[in-house]
């Protein structure tokens, strides 16, 4: 009868250290928001929208910033006037200016 008391409490101590295991796992990932978010179909579009327009704001400006760099550095290298890479530069930013 002992060892069957052992085993049940043998048994019952990994079942414990399982679900604390799990209880950590779960409080770590934040599974219990997700789920919540998930439940809330308004709540959810709203987050996701207000994440797309951030995110689109912040490559576009990006975007825009690199692109400037560029433009600027360009025109640096057709001031030193170097004929065959002016040249072709002096192309490349025509062709970019007509297409706007």
């Amino acid at each position: 009868m002992n060892k069957n008391k052992s085993e049940k409490n043998q048994i019952e101590e990994k079942i414990l250290a399982q679900l604390d295991n799990l209880n950590h796992t779960l409080n770590k990932n934040k599974i219990l928001d997700l789920v919540e978010l998930v439940g809330d179909t308004k709540k959810f579009l709203f987050r996701n929208f207000t994440s797309g327009i951030v995110k689109g704001i912040g490559i576009g400006i990006g975007v825009t910033i690199i692109t400037a760099i560029i433009i600027y550095i360009l025109q640096k290298i057709i001031k030193l006037n170097i004929p065959i890479i002016s040249q072709y530069i002096a192309d490349i930013v025509e062709i970019v200016q007509n297409s706007k």
